[in-house]
């Protein structure tokens, strides 16, 4: 139960990321069909869940000596890897990649732990 509010939660967290993104960042373009948004969450969610996870282990090292910065990188690469799987997102350059991915992570690092403090505040 508890993997499955997890997988909830980060689709609408990245729901919500995804949709200040395509609407504040000029060259971070998304299809205005809601449907399509959905379908961008949910595999930027599953890519999220899935593929991030194996990727840091891997690269834990590089993590580790950067100090945790590297884990930004890896977040563009993760966002640069739904820009190549899905047609409805367009990423046109480097610097809006660079803003979405500090967007992104800023709204879901907002959300998780707002999130966080209410679940401790019902316990």
């Amino acid at each position: 139960m508890r993997f499955l509010s997890r997988i909830v939660f980060s689709f609408f967290s990245n729901l919500v990321a995804i949709i200040l993104a395509g609407n504040f960042i000029v060259g971070f373009e998304i299809s205005d069909n809601f449907i399509n948004l959905l379908i961008v969450a949910g595999v930027f969610t599953l890519i999220n869940l899935y593929l991030r996870p194996l990727v840091k282990m891997i690269l834990s090292p590089i993590i580790f000596l950067t100090l945790g910065l590297f884990t930004l990188v890896i977040n563009a690469g993760m966002l640069y890897l739904l820009d190549i799987l899905i047609v409805n997102v367009t990423i046109t350059g480097t610097e809006p990649l660079i803003y979405a991915t500090l967007l992104i992570t800023f709204v879901n690092i907002v959300l998780s732990f707002s999130a966080r403090s209410l679940y401790k505040q019902r316990i």
